[in-house]
């Protein structure tokens, strides 16, 4: 048994990427094209300081080129992960690279001259011109960045040296996608099966047979181990390129970089990590105690994390079945939304299809002027009901911040992006426990509750953690060696998970699934999200509508608020601890009535 070549995918389970080109060959003309209009950006530039219809004239011309990247690097990023194994697919990546590339290069110059303007200058011209009002939210972070900017000549050769420095990120996920492959491994009954990444993580670590679950578990870890230098190499590169970058521009620590461009503060940050990993640890080692417990294991390792409690109950489900169930559920949201989702499925926005070199996991990516594309690996199972509506609501999120602001408006902080998501997920528990009454089936549903507050609260939060501390021994000077990862990454799973769960060295290196750590800060925004969107949940159920109107207008905000202020307009508070602490309250609640549920 092998997996299916992109070519034998039907279309249906595929992606429509010609909504964005028809060809390769029209890729190749409009990428052309924007190269041709970056460089006479520079035009653009001369005498901005002069008069407000001149830096107006400039930031337009910006905003018109970035409207013609965008489609061009989305075509190719998409084309990628659906098939990393494609040559000319990795060829237009590269080239995608090149001009991304030669844009910010240019873009750097426009921005290094906007930057030397004084601020009241810049404050009049506003004034002066409507055209330049539209773009006060540009021009504000520009002006924040400021202190930390380098001289236009050093920016300039930043930005062009772009391709080098995501190298790391490009290199690991070429890695993952076409190098790296798996041995078959013995199933439960002792046949061969097949191994990738996408059918350990959606498949085989939420296998019911023990037997199973650990030999793929085995057999996954030691391809890992075979590319554990190198990986550790790529993250070391990563990391110590934003180290000194951070340095170079003058920032107290590579954290206060990373969290100054999510506008959010140490405080804020430091209390997601600090609340969750101190306060839930003891739910979530009950949580495994229970496991262990029910599921009769002598032992209880890393790889029975994901064990399902009750696995002779799987609700049956199709992709198409599951999506009207999302739908059902979303309807507070409203006519709009709800047309939406039906365009999302009936004209291909989605990727589900399983096949050799397609990328792991699920993201949406939402070009702006285009819809959102979303990618997963689906199976017939309820949990990739919650998997879809996650990237639904990235998909809502962004169709409604495109629909409402301009491009360089359209993204809030990155502490703000799994809000929208995670509340998706919440609505269709919720819907699927109103649903019945069957005390088998809402057990099922408080377990794919767990599943999405495990998910945020403990995957990606735990991955905050490990990134914490790296960032640490960086820059107190510790070479971040394979040994030194996979130890850091132990330590971090031990300290959570305590003597509930058998921690070793394959364990430790399952830091090497993520391609999160090469993104900055963003493992633990994951967290921020879901504690937000807990918030406005409960909130919706204690109000009503009006909170789903407050929220819709959060999401057709998009990036023109900073992200306390943006939750504020959902009616959360993020900046009380006990916003978060009443989140893992609530998870604590969910395993309380999980552990009733075997009395």
């Amino acid at each position: 048994m092998t997996l299916t070549q992109r070519q034998a995918i039907p279309a249906e389970e595929m992606w429509d990427l010609n909504d964005l080109f028809l060809s390769d060959e029209d890729w190749e003309q409009a990428r052309q094209h924007v190269e041709k209009e970056a460089e006479k950006l520079s035009l653009f530039t001369e005498k901005i300081g002069e008069r407000a219809e001149n830096l107006a004239n400039a930031l337009q011309a910006r905003e018109a080129l970035m409207e013609k990247l965008v489609p061009v690097i989305t075509y190719a990023t998409l084309s990628l992960s659906s098939d990393g194994t494609s040559s000319s697919a990795q060829g237009n990546a590269s080239l995608a690279q090149s001009t991304q590339a030669l844009v910010q290069a240019e873009l750097a110059k426009l921005e290094a001259e906007i930057i030397k303007l004084p601020e009241a200058v810049i404050e009049q011209f506003q004034q002066e011109s409507e055209q330049l009002q539209s773009f006060h939210v540009f021009l504000e972070k520009l002006i924040e960045s400021k202190p930390f900017s380098l001289s236009s000549e050093t920016e300039e050769v930043l930005a062009s040296l772009t391709p080098i420095l995501t190298n790391p990120y490009s290199t690991y996920l070429t890695s993952k996608a076409a190098d790296m492959t798996f041995p078959d491994f013995i199933g439960a009954n002792g046949e061969q099966k097949p191994l990738s990444f996408a059918r350990f993580e959606d498949q085989y670590e939420l296998s019911a047979h023990t037997e199973e679950r650990r030999n793929a578990f085995i057999a996954f870890d030691d391809t890992l181990q075979q590319y554990e230098h190198t990986y550790a190499k790529l993250y070391a590169g990563e990391v110590m390129k934003q180290v000194t970058l951070a340095r170079l521009r003058g920032y107290d620590s590579v954290e206060h970089m990373l969290l100054h461009s999510q506008q959010v503060t140490p405080t804020m940050y430091h209390n997601q990590i600090d609340i969750i990993y101190k306060e839930l640890a003891p739910h979530m080692q009950r949580y495994a105690k229970l496991k262990k417990d029910v599921l009769g294991l002598e032992s209880f390792g890393f790889s029975d994390l994901k064990a399902p409690l009750d696995p002779e109950f799987e609700p049956p489900t199709t992709y198409d079945q599951a999506y009207e169930t999302i739908i059902e559920a979303l309807k507070p949201f409203g006519e709009a939304y709800n047309h939406m989702l039906m365009r999302a499925k009936n004209e291909r926005w989605v990727d589900r299809a399983d096949n050799i070199g397609k990328a792991t996991g699920a993201f949406c990516s939402s070009p702006y002027g285009y819809h959102p594309y979303i990618l997963l690996t689906w199976k017939d199972t309820m949990r990739g009901a919650f998997i879809l509506a996650h990237e639904l609501g990235h998909a809502g999120h962004f169709y409604n911040a495109n629909d409402a602001q301009p491009l360089h408006a359209t993204r809030p902080s990155t502490y703000c992006i799994e809000a929208p998501s995670t509340m998706n997920e919440l609505f269709l528990g919720n819907h699927l426990l109103a649903s019945t009454d069957d005390p088998r089936m809402r057990r099922w549903v408080i377990l794919q509750f767990i599943g999405t507050y495990y998910h945020n609260f403990v995957t990606h939060l735990l991955e905050g953690e490990f990134q914490r501390r790296v960032y640490a021994l960086a820059e107190s000077g510790t070479p971040l060696t394979a040994i030194t990862l996979r130890e850091t990454k132990q330590a971090v799973l031990s300290g959570f998970w305590g003597d509930a769960v058998e921690i070793t060295e394959r364990a430790g290196r399952t830091w090497m699934r993520q391609p999160h750590y090469y993104m900055g800060l963003y493992p633990y925004t994951y967290s921020a999200g879901l504690t937000a969107a807990t918030k406005a949940y409960t909130l919706y159920q204690e109000q009503g509508q009006p909170v789903i109107d407050q929220w819709l207008k959060m999401l057709r905000a998009g990036g023109t608020l900073q992200p306390l202020d943006l939750f504020k307009v959902a009616g959360v508070d993020m900046e009380k601890k006990e916003t978060i602490q009443d989140a893992v309250a609530y998870v604590g609640s969910l395993i309380s009535d999980l552990e009733n549920s075997y009395k």
